[in-house]
């Protein structure tokens, strides 16, 4: 049964957080407009997030400062010297202030050139105020939108801390707490592994696009420093990094960004702990993910070429092998590939079949590294009966859903077939025969209709051994020695039973025609058992 986890019904519009001030705002703020402010240097940079106000008459403020303020000061200190002046703009800036603010006066009754020119050759923004100003209002007025603004912040870290908690309680999937994730940050989400592999995305479908399709530039660059809405936030737990969440183009405050993107890897980094030794990895996860909607064909292969190359998939003049192996998990698979320095992706599409998506080099023999793998396999696994079922190789992107769907047709035509042992190690289309046009048609009422018409007389608990043996005999080619063997009767009992099982049909089984009705029968109930 599947449970779904959408339990938030409509969602609201997202607002990001804005930047609590810039520059630019505090100067459209009404309090400010009164002392009539100009700006005289550094109007390119009016856009820089005021952190907080600080006033200060000392010529050494610099060293008091942290980043991010803006500086209110009348230059009482200053004036006089033009050399204080410029040094006085200089460790603002090399503070990383936002803004300086000066109220003319009596210490300054018009713009100091030698301010204006250091602040502008920093690109420090430098505002001059007209008219006499109490400083003590702008800074109650910018503090208290300022602390509603972190107020605010915490708020929505509290309230995604609550949903993810809610959603990880409910034992909800990976996916269910990116979306969330998403909802609140408004932009694309994506988490990679160490080596910048992309495990998992969210967001607007588009939007995503947009980002895997670049998703080298942005992966050799993911060391960088954050900026123009990149943030990023490290995943692991004791002691070990095993990979980060990005928040790509967040439109809003950086700070509440960073927030956002804290909450959300306490949340994975949990979410991942908690999924405890049977859960699938979300390496697993992010190629079961690809594989299933190649395999499906609800979304269109090219649309999923960046999430392949993003996935480390290379998908560039190469020949693309689709696999379907049964009875073989996951794990035992990539290690193989690894083994044998094989590019491709691995996914379990259903409990007993896998999915293995080789990416070879266009010089590459395909089908001799294809036999190479199975042969590797049935060595690796110690079982003989071990079937790779394979599709022609693929040189163009958009014929692998193709590929994959007929690779999964072979592996099921053959699955549960006693006759795997005269099976190559890499089955293909061709190799399946009558029993991959029945396993296709299996579904039809008609062919339904027809097994259970022509195995009436053995389709009841009292007839279940002698549907073995007639499964056997006519898999064999009506080899009788080889069926007495492989069911460990003598030569006379096996005739006995033969006897019996004609007798219940009415058939004669050495009649090439009527075997070949009961043997189509057969294998149309054996495809839909299974």
């Amino acid at each position: 049964m599947t449970t779904v986890f959408d339990y938030r019904g409509p969602r609201e519009p997202f607002e990001p957080l804005r930047p609590a001030l810039t520059v630019r705002q505090v100067l459209s703020l009404e309090r400010v407009s009164a002392g009539e402010p100009e700006v005289v240097a550094g109007s390119a940079q009016l856009d820089r997030p005021v952190r907080w106000v600080h006033v200060a008459e000392a010529a050494d403020v610099g060293v008091m400062l942290s980043g991010g303020e803006m500086v209110l000061t009348t230059g009482v200190l200053l004036a006089g010297d033009e050399d204080a002046q410029a040094d006085y703009v200089r460790s603002l800036h090399r503070a990383e202030a936002a803004a300086v603010v000066l109220g003319l006066g009596r210490a300054f009754p018009a713009t100091p050139d030698a301010m204006r020119r250091a602040a502008e050759r920093c690109g420090l923004p430098m505002i001059v105020l007209h008219r006499p100003f109490p400083f003590a209002e702008l800074t109650e007025e910018v503090q208290s939108r300022l602390v509603r603004s972190k107020f605010a912040a915490v708020s929505l870290s509290e309230a995604v801390r609550t949903a993810l908690t809610g959603l990880i309680t409910a034992g909800a999937p990976l996916q269910s707490l990116l979306d969330e994730i998403a909802h609140h940050t408004g932009c694309p989400v994506v988490v990679t592994n160490l080596a910048h592999r992309v495990l998992a995305t969210a967001g607007e479908r588009a939007a995503v696009d947009d980002v895997l399709r670049d998703w080298e530039r942005i992966a050799r660059q993911a060391g960088g420093t954050e900026g123009d809405g990149w943030i990023r936030a490290e995943l692991g737990g004791r002691g070990e990094r095993w990979g980060q969440i990005m928040l790509c183009g967040y439109r809003g405050d950086t700070a509440g960004g960073r927030l956002l993107a804290d909450r959300a890897a306490e949340a994975l980094v949990l979410h991942r702990m908690l999924g405890g030794a049977t859960a699938h990895t979300w390496e697993e996860q992010s190629a079961q993910g690809l594989l299933t909607d190649l395999v499906s064909g609800v979304v269109p292969a090219r649309q999923l070429l960046p999430r392949a190359r993003a996935a480390g998939l290379p998908v560039n003049r190469r020949t693309f092998v689709p696999l379907v192996v049964r009875d073989a998990g996951a794990g035992r698979l990539e290690r193989l590939l690894r083994l044998l320095g094989l590019s491709g992706l691995v996914a379990e599409l259903t409990d007993d079949a896998t999915a293995v998506l080789l990416s070879l080099a266009r010089d590459q023999d395909a089908e001799a590294l294809a036999a190479h793998f199975a042969a590797r396999l049935r060595t690796e696994t110690g079982e003989p009966r071990t079937v790779v079922a394979a599709a022609s190789p693929r040189t163009a992107w958009d014929d692998v859903p193709g590929g994959l769907r007929e690779a999964r047709h072979v592996a099921d035509a053959v699955a549960g077939s006693s006759a795997a042992l005269d099976l190559p190690a890499v089955v293909r289309l061709r190799d399946v025969h009558l029993r991959g046009l029945v396993r296709l048609l299996r579904d039809d009422p008609h062919v339904q209709s027809f097994a259970e018409r022509e195995l009436d007389g053995l389709l009841c608990a009292a007839g279940e051994d002698l549907l073995a043996v007639l499964r056997t005999y006519l898999a064999t080619g009506r080899n009788k020695s080889r069926t007495a063997q492989l069911h460990h009767v003598s030569r006379p009992a096996l005739y006995r039973r033969l006897e019996a099982i004609e007798s219940r049909l009415g058939v004669d089984l050495d009649d090439f025609e009527q075997a070949a009705s009961v043997h189509i029968a057969l294998l149309a109930h054996d495809a839909q058992q299974a």
